[in-house]
């Protein structure tokens, strides 16, 4: 017996100098690995962010509206406010006069009577030369071509352009209740991403501690194989000089080679399972990385988490503070909701810019013009549609409030078995030491009493089985310990993470 401790002594040994020659993972470092690399927890954080510009978006709907527009368009043809036939005779309207006029004066001097007047009064003679030499045409054509013209309005190029101005007043409590959902979606977003990150962290803890058990089994399956290699020399030994039989030998290589099986199994276990959490920490896959906690000797033990009381975890879970924060967005939603049933008022300005302008007359240059006003809008009835809303509104927030309190009641039950299992965990691990320390001594005595002849092979392979499989429990024990210290501990609303950082 002495010169198989001796031997694993020596192999247990080596151990140190061959971690040292690569660098050694902590638990911490894992978890930070995992937080900087974990594709959703950095789809989680960029949710928070645009949950924060969605805030930023309800906010802006508390300040003033400020547009500007412009427009130009090409007309083909004018405006004209003329009948064709008036359009046509105003621009020689003093062509027609003066016309009409020289007619009236030929019609007069025809007229025996009115020569006979007109001899007899001189005045009358120099009026009606007067007229007759008098040319309207030119002055009353011009002022027809004037009127013309005064009702052609050119709008081959047009130009218009405003500035307007609008300021909520009073929305029925829209914007208000708007930017109140909008603050609860980006603690909400917070909420799911420490969920997420708690979720990670137990993750990457069950590969840690899983690697850290198969690792000591894997060990202790080496250290099986030594056994059962110096039993199998002296086996040979013993039959060589007449003190066991062929069988007895045939017996310690069968065990051996189920020895060496389970050592490969074992050694392929490890390999992939560091390879899994490599990819959970978002590392190179390398199957040979060393962890802090792989030695099988010294395995950590946790505290014992504190009992919270049912208050404190409720107010610490993630997934209840979620459901609270999902129950107020729906009680927010049903004044959201009621707001298109109240009036909506509002303040508007704008400022009128346009070429051509009529402001005075019709004319081919910019001028504006601005308006101060109020906009009242009062829904009167549209088929109920929004009472149906607001009691719709209604059903989806006490639906909310049965999720929160049906949530409490899984999250109570859950903490009470965790605290059971890690009851128990802890039992285990101290009733398996105890095995751990008889297994021992059992073997102890069994290789002595092998050694010296006084016990067959089959006793010491028994005894050799049962410390093995004291170890392998052992092992287990530590490691359900430490897995159910850390479930329990985000199950109360712990972050470990934050915690030990």
């Amino acid at each position: 017996m002495i010169v198989v401790y001796a031997g694993l002594s020596l192999s247990l040994a080596a151990l140190p100098a061959l971690a040292e020659a690569r660098e050694v993972m902590t638990l911490q470092q894992c978890r930070d690995s995992a937080m900087a690399n974990n594709i959703s927890l950095k789809e989680s954080a960029q949710k928070v962010r645009i949950a924060g510009y969605d805030r930023k978006i309800a906010m802006a709907n508390y300040f003033p509206e400020v547009s500007a527009s412009m427009a130009y368009m090409y007309n083909s043809r004018d405006l004209d406010l003329l009948p064709e036939k008036y359009a046509e005779t105003l621009p020689a309207l003093g062509t027609a006069l003066q016309g009409s006029l020289q007619s009236c004066i030929s019609g007069l001097l025809g007229n025996p009577a009115f020569l006979q007047m007109l001899q007899k009064n001189p005045e009358l003679q120099q009026l009606l030369g007067s007229l007759a030499s008098t040319d309207i045409s030119g002055p009353v054509n011009a002022v027809g071509a004037e009127i013309r013209q005064a009702f052609n309005l050119d709008i081959t190029n047009v130009f218009a352009g405003a500035v307007s101005v609008r300021q909520p007043v009073f929305m029925g409590g829209r914007i208000v209740n708007s930017n109140r959902m909008a603050k609860l979606a980006e603690e909400l977003a917070a909420t799911q991403h420490d969920a997420m990150t708690r979720e990670v962290i137990a993750e990457v803890d069950n590969a840690y501690w899983q690697i850290v058990s198969i690792s000591g089994k894997n060990r202790l399956a080496r250290d099986y194989a030594d056994l059962l290699s110096m039993m199998q020399h002296d086996t040979e030994a013993l039959v060589a000089e007449g003190l066991a039989t062929e069988a007895d030998l045939l017996s310690v290589k069968v065990k051996k080679n189920e020895a060496d099986m389970l050592l490969v199994k074992t050694t392929n276990g490890l390999a992939l399972s560091k390879m899994l959490l490599c990819k959970i920490c978002g590392m190179s896959i390398d199957p040979d990385i060393v962890l802090a906690d792989e030695n099988p000797d010294a395995i950590p033990l946790p505290e014992m988490c504190p009992r919270n009381s049912d208050d404190e975890i409720f107010a610490a879970r993630p997934e209840i503070r979620s459901l609270s924060l999902a129950s107020r967005i729906y009680d927010t939603k049903i004044n959201v909701a009621r707001a298109s049933m109240m009036p909506e008022v509002a303040l508007t300005a704008t400022y009128f810019l346009s070429d051509p302008n009529v402001f005075h007359g019709f004319r081919n240059d910019f001028d504006g013009m601005f308006n101060v006003g109020i906009a009242v809008k009062v829904p009167i009835v549209h088929g109920r549609e929004a009472a149906q809303k607001v009691r719709k509104a209604k059903a989806e927030a006490v639906l909310a409030d049965f999720r929160l309190e049906e949530a409490k009641e899984s999250v109570a039950l859950q903490v009470a078995s965790l605290r059971m299992q890690e009851t128990e965990s802890a039992d285990k691990v101290e009733m398996t030491g105890k095995s751990l320390a008889s297994a021992e001594e059992n073997l102890r005595t069994a290789t002595a009493g092998y050694t010296e002849g006084l016990i067959p092979a089959n006793v010491l392979m028994e005894a050799q089985t049962a410390w093995v499989k004291a170890h392998s429990e052992y092992i287990d024990a530590c490691t359900e310990l430490q897995l159910n210290a850390v479930n329990l501990a985000i199950a109360q609303g712990q972050n470990p993470y934050v915690h030990e950082r």
